[in-house]
C-alpha cells in the first residue's frame, strides 16, 4: 500500500462458493467459495504484501488451554448489609426457582454505591449454595470515553474459558456463536457458570454475552437495562449498615482500632457524609487509618465543610470531591502528581511502562507509587493481567478536574502536562512501530524489541484500546498510528477498527498536509475497505492513490496500487479490468526490481486469469509467484502461490497435483501461524477430494474449514464452507444434513448482501432437493439461482443453474422444458469453453432426451458432443464412459420398438454417468 513508507500486503478473498482461490484467485463453480487476499497492500510501506485468505468456523478441539473460572475477588471484610437485595439477587440465580426466566439479575444505582461488590457477594453466596461449578468476570468500563464494545467483552470471556488468542474469532457472529457454544458444550458436561457482566452502560454491551441454557448472570450499571433480567435498584446503605462497614473497615488495618465505639455519633456523621457510599466509607477508612489519632469528630468536621466532589454525585449534604481531596492531601507530592497524570491515559487501563513514561521516572519507582495509589483505592490492580492499573469512574474524573486545575495555573505546569502527554502518545507510537516490524514482508528491518511476532502480538492485544483511544487524540497521532496499527488489525481481522484506524490516517494526512502520505493512506484503506466487502468504495480508494503516486513520480507506490486495485475490481467481477491492473502492476514492480512485488502481482495476475478461465496462463502465473516467494523465502506469499497454483491445476483436471498444491499451502499457512490462511487451504482441500471421490476425507477438510473461518468471524467464507459441506454430504447420502449446510449457507449469503454467494447456495440447495425428489422445490432453487446470477453478471454460473434446471425439468416429466433448458446451458458453458462441464452439460441433455423418448441417433449424438468436450477437458474417463453410452444407444435404436417409453420418473438409464452441474 502506499503512504507512510507504505507496504502493500496482496491478498484477496474470491467470492465464489465452490473453492478458495490462490492469492486473488477466484472460487470455481456454484458449489465452493474460495476466499483469497492475495492483493492487498498495507500500511507503512510501499512494498507489496500478499496473503490468501482463507474462511474459518469454530471446531473446538484444540490442546488444553488454562482456564479463568475463579474470577470472583474475596469480599472485602468491611462488607455488610444489603441482605434484602442478596435474597432477590439469590432468588434470580436459583437453579430450583419457579418459572422460567432467565437467571440474569441487572444491579443499576449510582457510582460508588456498591454494585460490583453486592455483585460479588452473591457469586460468592451463590457457590456456597452450589449453584455454581465457576464464575467469568468482565468489566465493560460502561462510562469510560471510550467504553468495551461487546465483541472485546467476548474476548475477554472466551480468552477466560480457554480459548487460546490465536483462535478466536474477530467480532461477528461467529464470536457470539463461540462463546454459546462453549457455554453449551460445559452445561453438557454438567457444569453451570456465573457470567459477571461489570459496569455496563448499554443494552447492546451486555446482550450478546447473555449466557444460553441454565447458566447465570450478574450486570451491574448505572443505569437501568430493560430487556436483560431481573431489574434492581441498588440503594446507598442503611445509616447502620454504612457506620457497621466503616467500624470493621478500620479494623481491618488494626484490629484495636475503637473509634467507632468510642463516639457512635461522629462515626454517624462519618458515614453521612460519605453519602453511606460503600467506596466513600472505604476511602475515609484507609485515610483514618493512616492518621490513627485523629478523632472521628475532626474528620466528619472535615468532611462536611468542602463542597461537593463530582458534582453528578453531590446531594447539597455529602460532598464526594471533599473526600477525594482530602484523600489526595494525605498523598506525597509524588503520588499526587502521579494520580493526576494517570489522567491523561486515553484509554480504560495503563500498564506500569506507561506510567513510568508518564511520570517520567523509574519504572520501579513508579511501580512503587502505584502500589500506595491502589493501597489507598485511588486506583487498582487489574485482575486480569499484572502490571496493569485501572481507575474507578468517579475517581478518573476526579483525577481529570485535578489535572485540569494544575494546568490552569500557568503556562510552566500547562507545558509540563502537555510534555507528560507527548511522551505517552511517543511510547505508544515508537511500541507500536517496533511491532508492526514483525509484520513486514520478508527481509525488512525487524525491531530487537521484540522477540519474534508472538511478543509483538501480545503487545498489540494488550494495548490495542489504548492505541485506537491515542490514535484519536491528535491528527500527528493518527498519522502515526494509522500506519502502524493497520497490520495488526488485519491479521487479527478486526476489521472495523482496520477501517477506522485506516480512515484516521487519511484525515490526519488532509489536516497536516501531509501529501507525501496520503497516496499511501488512500491504499491501505482500501484495503480495509474490501475486507469489509466495501467493493466500490475499495476501488475508488486505490484509483485515489494510484493518481496521487503517478502524480508525485513514486513507481513503486503506483504498482501497490494498481495491484490493490486489481483485486477490488476482481471483486466487483470486471476481471478484464482486473487482469490489465495486476499485469501493469507487474511490470512496474519489475522496473524497480522489486522481486517481492512482482510475486505477488504474479499471483494476483493468475488469480484474475482463472476466473476468465483461462487455466493454463493462471498456472503459469502461479508457478511464477511460487519460485520467486522462494527466491526471497516468503513462507507467507509462498503458501499463497501455493493455494492459487492448485486452485488452477483443479480447473485443468490435474486433482493429484492439485491435492498436493492445496496441502503444502495448508502446512505453509500453518507454519505462519495464519489461521484464516489454513482455512482457505482446508476449504479448497475439501474441494479436491470430491472430485477425487475420497468423500470422507472432503468432509473433514470442510468441516475443518468451516469451524476456522467461523473463529475469525469472516461471515463470506463460513458460507462458502457450509456451501462446499452441504455438497460432500449430499455425495455421502446425507441428504438431510446436506439440505441444512446449503440453507445456512444462503442464509449467510443473505446476511452479508453477497448476490453471487446466494446464487451458488440456491444451485446446490436444488441439486440436493432433486435428490430428496422434491422436483418442484428444486425447480424453484434453480430459477432463484439462475435470476441472481444474471444479476451479478455471472455467465459461467447462469449455464450451471440452466444445466440443473434441466434436470429438475426432467424429474417433473416436463420434457420439453427440460431439453430447452439443457441446450442453453451446452450453449453457454461451450462458449465459456469449460470443456469438461460442457461434457457434463452434454451428458445430461442426452439422458433428457432418453427419457423424453426422442430419436435414437439425437440421443447418441448428444452423447458424442459430451465425449468430445470431456477429450478437449483432458478427461478421458469420462470421454470413455460417454462414449460407452453412444454405443450403448446405437443397440438399443436395433433393439428397440420405436414407440419405446421412458424410464419411469425421468431417471437415467442404466450405467449412465452424467450428474448435475455444481
Amino acid at each position: 500500500m502506499g503512504g507512510k513508507s507504505s507496504a502493500q500486503r496482496k491478498g484477496k478473498k474470491s467470492g465464489k462458493t465452490k473453492k478458495q482461490g490462490q492469492g486473488r484467485g477466484p472460487a470455481r463453480a456454484v458449489g465452493g467459495v474460495r476466499n483469497d487476499f492475495s492483493g492487498a497492500e498495507i500500511a507503512n510501506s510501499q512494498v507489496l504484501g500478499q496473503g490468501t485468505m482463507a474462511v474459518k468456523t469454530y471446531v473446538q478441539q484444540y490442546a488444553p488451554v488454562p482456564t479463568a473460572l475463579d474470577a470472583l475477588p474475596a469480599l472485602p471484610q468491611e462488607f455488610t448489609g444489603r441482605a434484602d437485595d442478596l435474597a432477590f439477587i439469590l432468588g434470580v440465580l436459583d437453579p430450583d426457582r419457579t418459572g422460567n426466566g432467565p437467571a440474569v439479575a441487572v444491579l443499576s444505582g449510582w457510582g460508588g454505591v456498591g454494585k460490583t461488590t453486592l455483585a460479588y457477594a452473591s457469586g460468592h453466596a451463590s457457590q456456597k449454595q452450589g449453584w455454581f461449578t465457576g464464575v467469568l468476570l468482565v468489566d465493560l468500563h460502561g462510562y469510560d470515553p471510550h467504553p468495551a464494545q461487546a465483541e472485546d467483552a467476548l474476548e475477554a470471556l472466551l480468552r477466560s474459558l480457554g480459548v487460546r488468542p490465536e483462535h478466536l474469532p474477530p467480532p461477528g457472529a461467529g464470536r457470539e456463536a463461540l462463546y454459546r457454544s462453549q457455554l453449551n458444550a460445559r452445561q453438557e458436561l454438567g457444569e453451570r457458570l456465573l457470567v459477571v457482566a461489570d459496569n455496563a452502560s448499554a443494552v447492546a454491551q451486555v446482550q450478546p454475552l447473555l449466557p444460553p441454557g441454565h447458566h447465570g448472570m450478574l450486570v451491574t450499571s448505572r443505569h437501568g437495562l430493560p430487556g436483560l433480567g431481573r431489574m434492581r435498584t441498588v440503594n446507598h446503605l442503611q445509616p447502620e449498615d454504612a457506620v457497621a462497614l466503616l467500624g470493621a473497615a478500620l479494623k481491618s488495618n488494626d484490629p484495636d482500632d475503637v473509634r467507632v465505639e468510642e463516639d457512635p455519633g461522629a462515626a454517624e456523621r462519618v458515614a453521612l457524609a460519605c453519602g453511606y457510599l460503600p467506596l466513600a466509607l472505604q476511602i475515609t477508612a484507609a485515610l483514618l487509618s493512616q492518621d490513627p489519632g485523629q478523632p472521628l469528630a475532626e474528620r466528619a468536621d472535615a468532611l462536611s465543610q468542602s463542597e461537593g466532589v463530582l458534582d453528578g454525585l453531590n446531594d447539597g449534604e455529602r460532598s464526594l470531591r471533599a473526600m477525594f481531596d482530602q484523600t489526595l492531601d494525605r498523598l506525597s507530592p509524588q503520588e499526587q502528581d502521579l494520580f493526576r497524570l494517570l489522567s491523561l491515559n486515553p484509554g480504560p487501563d495503563v500498564s506500569t511502562p506507561a506510567a513510568a513514561v508518564l511520570a517520567d521516572q523509574p519504572q520501579p519507582a513508579t511501580e512503587r507509587l502505584l502500589g500506595r495509589l491502589a493501597a489507598g483505592h485511588l486506583i487498582e490492580r487489574s485482575p486480569a493481567v499484572r502490571g496493569r492499573w485501572q481507575m474507578h469512574d468517579l475517581l478518573r474524573a476526579y483525577a481529570h478536574e485535578q489535572a485540569d486545575a494544575v494546568m490552569a495555573r500557568g503556562r510552566v505546569p500547562r507545558r509540563r502536562y502537555e510534555q507528560a502527554r507527548d511522551r505517552l502518545v511517543d511510547h505508544y507510537t515508537e511500541h507500536a512501530e517496533k511491532a508492526d516490524t514483525h509484520f513486514h514482508p520478508p527481509g525488512s528491518p525487524v525491531s530487537s524489541r521484540f522477540s519474534d511476532r508472538e511478543q509483538a502480538l501480545i503487545w498489540f492485544d494488550a494495548e490495542r484500546e489504548n492505541l485506537i483511544a491515542t490514535a484519536h487524540t491528535s491528527p500527528e497521532a493518527g498519522l502515526n498510528l494509522g500506519f502502524a496499527l493497520g497490520r495488526y488489525l488485519d491479521w487479527r481481522r478486526r476489521l472495523q477498527d482496520h477501517v477506522v484506524i485506516r480512515s484516521l490516517a487519511l484525515d490526519a494526512c488532509r489536516t497536516l498536509n501531509n501529501t507525501r502520505n496520503e497516496a499511501g493512506a488512500w491504499n491501505n484503506l482500501g484495503i480495509a475497505l474490501r475486507e469489509l466487502r466495501r467493493f466500490d468504495d475499495a476501488r475508488d480508494a486505490h484509483e485515489t492513490a494510484r493518481n496521487l503516486f503517478q502524480q508525485a513520480g513514486d513507481t513503486h507506490g503506483q504498482a501497490g496500487a494498481w495491484n490493490n486495485l486489481g483485486s477490488a475490481l476482481q471483486k466487483l467481477r470486471r476481471f478484464d479490468d482486473a487482469r490489465d491492473a495486476h499485469e501493469t502492476a507487474r511490470n512496474l514492480h519489475q522496473q524497480t526490481d522489486d522481486t517481492h512485488g512482482q510475486a505477488g502481482a504474479w499471483n494476483n495476475l493468475g488469480s484474475a486469469l482463472q476466473e476468465l478461465r483461462r487455466f493454463d496462463d493462471a498456472r503459469d502465473a502461479h508457478e511464477t509467484a511460487r519460485n520467486l516467494f522462494q527466491q526471497i523465502d516468503d513462507t507467507h506469499g509462498l503458501a499463497s502461490a501455493w493455494h492459487g497454483l492448485g486452485s488452477a491445476l483443479q480447473e485443468m483436471r490435474r486433482l493429484d497435483d492439485a491435492l498436493h498444491a492445496h496441502e503444502t499451502a495448508r502446512n505453509l499457512y500453518q507454519q505462519t501461524g495464519d489461521t484464516h490462511g489454513q482455512a482457505g487451504a482446508w476449504n479448497n482441500l475439501g474441494t479436491t477430494l470430491k472430485e477425487l471421490r475420497r468423500f470422507d476425507d472432503a468432509l473433514h477438510a470442510h468441516e475443518t474449514a468451516r469451524n476456522l473461518h467461523q473463529q475469525t468471524g469472516d461471515t463470506h467464507s463460513q458460507a462458502g464452507a457450509w456451501n462446499n459441506l452441504g455438497t460432500t454430504l449430499k455425495e455421502l447420502g446425507r441428504l438431510d444434513e446436506s439440505l441444512h449446510a446449503h440453507e445456512t449457507a444462503r442464509n449467510l449469503f443473505q446476511q452479508i448482501d453477497d448476490t453471487h454467494g446466494q446464487a451458488g447456495a440456491w444451485n446446490n440447495l436444488g441439486n440436493t432437493l432433486q435428490e430428496l425428489r422434491r422436483f418442484d422445490d428444486a425447480r424453484d432453487a434453480h430459477e432463484t439461482a439462475r435470476d441472481l446470477h444474471q444479476q451479478a453478471g455471472d455467465t459461467h454460473g447462469q449455464a450451471s443453474a440452466w444445466n440443473n434446471l434441466g434436470t429438475a425439468y426432467r424429474g417433473l416429466s416436463r420434457f420439453d422444458e427440460a431439453v430447452a433448458a439443457g441446450q442453453k446451458a451446452v450453449a453457454m458453458l461451450a462458449a465459456a469453453q469449460d470443456w469438461f462441464r460442457t461434457g457434463e452439460a452434454w451428458g445430461e441433455l442426452a439422458t433428457t432426451l432418453t427419457d423424453a423418448g426422442s430419436d435414437p441417433e439425437r440421443v447418441r449424438d448428444a452423447w458424442n458432443e459430451s465425449a468430445t468436450a470431456y477429450t478437449r477437458a483432458g478427461a478421458e474417463e469420462e470421454a470413455a464412459a460417454s462414449r460407452t453410452q453412444a454405443d450403448g444407444t446405437e443397440i438399443l435404436e436395433e433393439q428397440l420398438p420405436a414407440a419405446a417409453c421412458p424410464p419411469s420418473e425421468g431417471e437415467p438409464p442404466s450405467g449412465a454417468t452424467a450428474g448435475t452441474v455444481a
